[in-house]
């Protein structure tokens, strides 16, 4: 008897689904805190851009993205209670960390932030707090079996 070709990838529908399924009570609520800290961050990159940082070359822009994209995806995760948006939201939040402590350490694009620099610190605090959250609350939800 010929056996039939299953062009399917098992293992890539089986994880996808992982990704889709919700996150339970206490993931929600670790996605909401999640959504939060997200916004608290995009709120102060985009005072920041008006404030001034929108004159500094590609900062400024930089800037401006990372506050349209943050508040697109706190609603995301807001609103979906995924672990796909969870874990994209830790990996957006994880990369606006390393783009402060890069300017900070060594500069980026030619310019060289400071910590002292006006919510800085206020933004690392949250950014940092969003990748925890988020990220547990992706696992969470990757936990548990799919529906």
């Amino acid at each position: 008897m010929a056996q039939e070709f299953d062009s399917s990838l098992p293992g890539v529908r089986r994880g996808w689904r992982r990704l889709t399924v919700s996150p339970g009570p206490a993931g929600t609520v670790l996605c909401l805190i999640g959504a939060i800290l997200l916004l608290l961050s995009a709120g102060i990159h985009l005072h920041l851009w008006s404030t001034g940082y929108r004159h500094i070359p590609t900062i400024g822009p930089l800037f401006m993205l990372q506050g349209v994209v943050g508040i697109g995806l706190a609603l995301a995760v807001a609103v979906t209670r995924r672990a796909w948006a969870a874990l994209a939201g830790a990996a957006f939040a994880a990369s606006t960390v390393a783009g402060l402590l890069i300017s900070v350490e060594v500069g980026l694009f030619g310019f060289r932030d400071s910590f002292s620099a006006p919510y800085a610190t206020w933004s690392l605090l949250a950014e940092s707090a969003a990748v925890v959250v988020l990220a547990v609350a992706g696992l969470v939800a990757t936990g548990r079996p799919a529906r």
